[in-house]
């Protein structure tokens, strides 16, 4: 807008009015429920669950608590609330104040000494926009000062007395007065900040080494948390806990399919360009499947978690494994492998944290290669009954010796593939006579699942993999 209001008396005149944060959201919620506008947009898999739960938090105006394992999109959702602000707010835009104050009922000292002794004329306005009201935090590390504030000894230096106002140097909080502040892993803040926190949800009011602030606090508090440390004793104090609106639990995908379409979404790859690449529908079903059986496996920690972006990065190291082949070889297009996942350990190492009992003493290398031997064998099983795996054994069969790797060229295979199973074109979902690459992805998959249903034996040397029949 060019024609804003730039003075208070201007403000007064434009017939502004004005609402808490919580009605500010509240009102246009509503409008967008009323709509048919999409609410959350880019959130997958929360539409009967979590999606319900935030919006009828939101109606009811409390602060709110996401509560779930890493990668469940809880600082994502947290983030969305702020597209319910208005576009922007009107605030005492004067030099010295530490808050964006409401013109009409300003809560520091200076601003109301500002509205009070200075004509409306000469009390200048600025404009806040929505994408500047929002303000996240990651506990660890976090200070009292950092969210809330410290005496000043610069303004103590130059004469301002220890017991007023002025004397303080606000944090993240106070300077998010009618915003929204999101603090991430709160079991993690330390006990004298989560104390604030509770004045804060409490009293609405800043207490600073013992100087009270008093002021009404125009705030949404966001918080979020792992279950494993949330529900721990003494993590969090119980008044804090007593103190936030809604708790929302939030989960992983609770289907393969809808994994897929967050890894999808979420990872950002682009199959086209110059060096195209094909990822075959089984191969984006065993890149979230490992994800699932991590989620589930005896040898993860399961307090930890497997986060969705563990899916994202495994996916995106499949692409680029099988576009770097793609310019190597000249394949246009370069189709995904199993072979491919072989160089999934650089995505996934560090993103696994192991589980001391059950991992035996195995490496994080090992639990990977089991985790993903188990992903394979499921996903593969699934297409065998859909298939029937006599007509898929038969062209093994022969007592041959395959070998596979993610540089080997797919003309490497067509002397193994003189026809194709009329049972792949269904069982694969892609067409495996349309090219030489595609019927070596398909390929490499019935190898690794037979390999992983116990079915063949496998050899490993040099980066490449022989499979035999027995």
């Amino acid at each position: 807008m060019t024609d804003r209001p730039r003075t208070l008396e201007q403000l007064r005149n434009s017939g502004w009015t004005p609402r808490t944060v919580k009605d500010e959201i509240r009102a246009n919620f509503l409008a967008a429920l009323k709509s048919g506008a999409e609410l959350f947009p880019g959130i997958v898999g929360y539409e009967n669950t979590v999606l319900p739960e935030v919006s009828l938090a939101l109606l009811a105006g409390h602060d709110i608590l996401f509560l779930g394992e890493k990668g469940q999109a809880k600082s994502r959702l947290m983030r969305s609330v702020a597209r319910f602000l208005d576009d922007e707010i009107p605030f005492i835009d004067s030099p010295g104040l530490q808050v964006r104050e409401n013109p009409y009922s300003p809560i520091t000292g200076p601003a109301r000494r500002l509205v009070t002794s200075a004509p409306a004329s000469d009390v200048p306005i600025g404009w806040w926009r929505r994408e500047d009201r929002y303000a996240e935090r990651l506990a660890p590390g976090t200070k009292f000062a950092d969210v809330l504030g410290e005496i000043d000894p610069a303004r103590l230096a130059a004469g301002v007395s220890l017991s007023a106002e002025e004397a303080i140097s606000f944090g993240l909080i106070p300077r998010m007065h009618r915003g929204i502040f999101a603090m991430n892993e709160i079991p993690e803040l330390d006990e004298l900040v989560q104390v604030g926190l509770f004045n804060i949800l409490e009293e609405r009011d800043v207490q600073v080494r013992g100087y009270p602030v008093k002021f009404d606090l125009d705030i949404l508090l966001l918080f979020s948390a792992n279950p494993s440390t949330y529900n721990r004793s003494g993590k969090v104090i119980p008044q804090l806990k007593d103190r936030i609106g809604s708790m929302i639990q939030t989960h992983y995908p609770l289907d393969r399919a809808l994994g897929i379409d967050i890894m999808e979404q979420q990872s950002g790859t682009d199959l086209g360009g110059e060096f195209p690449v094909v990822v075959p529908p089984f191969m984006k079903e065993i890149v979230e499947q490992v994800s699932i059986c991590a989620r589930k496996s005896r040898l993860v920690d399961q307090q930890s978690g497997v986060s969705a972006r563990f899916s994202m990065a495994n996916y995106r190291t499949l692409v680029a494994s099988a576009r770097r082949r793609g310019v190597l070889l000249g394949e246009k297009p370069s189709v995904a492998r199993i072979s491919d996942l072989g160089h999934l350990p650089s995505s996934s190492l560090g993103k696994l944290e192991l589980d001391m009992m059950g991992s035996q003493q195995m490496t994080e290398k090992q639990v990977l290669e089991a985790i993903m031997a188990e992903a394979i064998g499921i996903v593969f099983n699934e297409y065998v009954e859909k298939s029937g795996l006599d007509s898929i054994v038969d062209v093994f069969n022969k007592g041959a010796r395959v070998e596979v790797g993610d540089m080997l060229p797919s003309e490497h295979y067509a002397e193994r593939l003189k026809r194709v199973p009329p049972a792949w074109a269904k069982a694969f979902e892609v067409n495996a006579n349309e090219s030489v690459a595609v019927r070596a992805s398909c390929l490499e998959f019935v190898l690794a699942g037979l390999y992983a249903t116990d079915r063949i034996s496998r050899t490993q040397k040099h980066g490449r993999m022989t499979y035999e029949i027995r």
